[in-house]
């Protein structure tokens, strides 16, 4: 992939982290939502953040869930490396969020953390990616 796909493929990215993350704000201002889709929204807005970075590096991601060896594959000089040294608990997310198991169900406070934790990712990954000159595209539905 040329450097300007990679640009363009890491600014999609960065959108549709920013899209989740934007929905899952709205479903936490909304008592009536569920706390399990918004700590799935939350942990794929960060996982998108994370992936829009290694696009941009030109880093091959595998195609897990996996926040902190996501995060890990990063070289460094990003923040979000220093500022979020655990993401296990957001991670835990993409599966529990989604299927009935063996796990308690998702909580109001799950939901606060979940899109607090997601947030600093994104916010983390869209400075570094501003710092290189490269913004989140507009949303198709503005």
């Amino acid at each position: 992939m040329s450097a300007p796909e990679q640009t363009t493929e890491a600014q999609r990215w960065l959108r549709y982290a920013r899209e989740d993350l934007a929905a899952a704000e709205r479903l936490l201002a909304d008592p009536r939502s569920v706390p399990r889709h918004i700590c799935w929204l939350a942990q794929q807005a960060a996982e998108k953040a994370l992936k829009a970075a290694l696009v941009l590096e030109g880093v091959d991601f595998p195609w897990r869930h996996d926040l902190d060896a996501l995060r890990n594959l990063l070289p460094a000089g990003w923040a979000v490396k220093v500022e979020q040294p655990d993401l296990a608990e957001l991670t835990e997310w993409a599966v529990e969020a989604r299927y009935p198991g063996d796990w308690p169900e998702a909580t109001v406070e799950d939901a606060e953390r979940a899109v607090a934790t997601a947030r600093a990712v994104y916010s983390a990954i869209a400075r570094d990616c501003a710092q290189r000159g490269v913004e989140p595209l507009e949303s198709n539905t503005s």
